[in-house]
């Protein structure tokens, strides 16, 4: 009993101590490195240093990251999370040029990089960011005009030409005709944009040259239009596959600023996209979407998500997409189904029977309705099942609205 007294953190393996060590917080980690030589020498393994976020960390400065970058950061980064200093009163910049070049030199294993609320406009583009990365996560970010242009031609005087939608073919007999070309250094297969206003059809235009993209999120970006969207989409021009060829999956959603938007973005999708396989719609982009979904002819799996919908509207927008396997609805209010009324001395048989099936779809008087609370409109799963026989239908946190009569 004496010796369990005395015994302290230093009696325990070094295995130990960093499973210990790895649930405290990056701040926390590098107080505990000033205690002694041998937590210091702990702290420093980059077992600790995989998954580094530092967007609780208030305060966060250019000196802070170029601190953390010299001692601690490794080749065992793998994702790392910031958080910016957009509209802060201090200014100055927070992600320099020479800092992400050293963060590619001495991480060469980052894949996934989260930014929030980071200004961007101090950088010429995106290819400054480490050529590992395969997942980019923007979320209230500010963008330059060609952040998201990648230089693929190098000139005699050592300019760079950057790549957009328009000048594509000639770009190609130039490089053809030059014989050289420098690696695009841009591998990103996901962009996830959060919040995102200064986010553009120009930059939209920009991602049909990465070779790599295949899944593209889109939240609350105001400022793309339907019109983007039909430049972008993958089809055939007959020379081969043009615009987002590589894209297997697109969200677009807009669930704030009700009201800011006259056009839908999701109107684009009636250009047919080649080659999507998955879809997800939310807010206020499911309505429009739904009408153009039918020409998807690829599509595999479809979500709606934080929407209001009627069982009717889902049905005709579903009704020609027979190659889907997959339908999740997603914090979806459903509206109930309105039946006529029945009119006096006319035969109300059918009209009966089919009130009858409302009710027991809305769960009103049906017991085994209202045991499955993963199933807010039967009926609706009925009719998707005679619809669409060989898809999987998922409910998840959604909800039924009630009449007020």
């Amino acid at each position: 009993m004496d010796e369990l007294k005395v015994c302290n953190l230093d009696y325990f393996p070094e295995n130990i101590l960093i499973d210990v060590l790895s649930y405290l917080s990056v701040r926390e980690m590098v107080r505990a490195g000033r205690v002694c030589k041998r937590w210091r020498r702990l702290v420093k393994d980059q077992r600790l240093w995989r998954l580094v976020d530092l967007t609780a960390w208030k305060g966060v400065t250019s000196r802070i990251l170029w601190m953390l970058l010299r001692q601690y950061l490794g080749c065992g980064l793998r994702c790392l999370r910031l958080r910016g200093l957009l509209l802060s009163a201090r200014g100055g910049v927070f992600l320099s040029e020479p800092w992400l070049k050293a963060l590619t030199t001495k991480c060469p294993r980052l894949r996934k990089l989260y930014l929030l609320h980071t200004d961007l406009r101090s950088l010429p583009s995106c290819q400054v960011f480490p050529p590992t990365l395969q997942v980019l996560e923007l979320r209230g970010c500010e963008l330059p005009p060609g952040f998201f242009n990648q230089t693929i031609l190098t000139g005699p005087a050592g300019r760079a030409e950057a790549t957009s939608s328009v000048g594509t073919n000639q770009q190609g007999k130039n490089m053809t005709r030059r014989g050289r070309a420098a690696p695009s250094g841009i591998s990103i297969e996901r962009l996830i944009l959060n919040s995102v206003p200064s986010f553009t059809d120009m930059h939209l235009q920009s991602l049909t040259t990465w070779e790599h993209l295949s899944r593209l999120e889109l939240r609350d970006t105001f400022r793309v239009t339907a019109n983007g969207l039909r430049i972008c989409s993958a089809k055939d021009n007959g020379c081969g596959l043009e615009g987002l060829s590589k894209l297997k999956f697109l969200e677009l959603g807009i669930t704030g600023r009700q009201g800011y938007q006259l056009q839908m973005a999701s109107l684009g999708l009636g250009a047919g996209w080649l080659g999507l396989e998955e879809l997800s719609l939310g807010g206020k982009e499911v309505g429009p979407g739904l009408l153009c979904a039918s020409r998807l002819k690829d599509l595999k799996c479809l979500c709606l998500w934080a929407c209001t919908l009627r069982e009717m509207q889902v049905m005709r927008g579903c009704r020609m997409l027979r190659g889907l396997r997959r339908l999740e609805f997603l914090e979806v209010c459903f509206q109930p189904r309105q039946c006529p009324p029945v009119m006096e001395g006319e035969e109300g048989g059918d009209q009966e029977q089919q009130s009858g099936e409302a009710a027991a779809g809305d769960g009103s008087n049906d017991e085994n309705t209202k045991a499955d609370v993963n199933d807010p409109i039967p009926s609706l799963r009925r009719s998707l099942a005679v619809l669409l026989p060989c898809c999987t239908v998922v409910f998840t946190n959604c909800t039924v609205q009630m009449n007020s009569d």
